[in-house]
């Protein structure tokens, strides 16, 4: 936003941000109880995977751009299974994950090919 950085062109940078807004409104709706719990973890998750894209990226090598690349889609999966866990506990329908499948399946993929070439 400040920044003028060429990555934040990519459309995995574009897909995470929205990632990001979705998680945020999903866990906007659970129950008060989990603020400390499932809320927070889904919403770190979700930021930690536009975080590690933007900190990789400007990173020179690439086996530490590799690392930041693998910390951000592991995110894609702890938030994959604490949707699960929000799932079996009835805080979200499965309507709104379909809003989101697409979106981490892509975001998925596209970390897979990124941390493949830095192979």
């Amino acid at each position: 936003m400040i920044l003028d950085l060429t990555h934040k062109n990519l459309n995995v940078y574009q897909i995470s941000r929205r990632i990001v807004k979705e998680c945020y409104q999903i866990t906007n709706t659970f129950p008060v109880s989990e603020r400390y719990n499932l809320t927070q973890q889904i919403n770190r998750a979700a930021t930690s995977i536009i975080l590690n894209l933007s900190e990789g990226a400007s990173r020179k090598s690439s086996m530490e751009r590799k690392r930041f690349y693998e910390i951000a889609r592991s995110s894609l999966v702890e938030i994959d299974t604490a949707l699960q866990v929000s799932y079996d506990l009835n805080y979200i329908d499965e309507a709104k994950l379909e809003v989101l499948k697409p979106l981490m399946n892509q975001c998925f993929g596209m970390f897979s090919k990124m941390i493949k070439t830095l192979s």
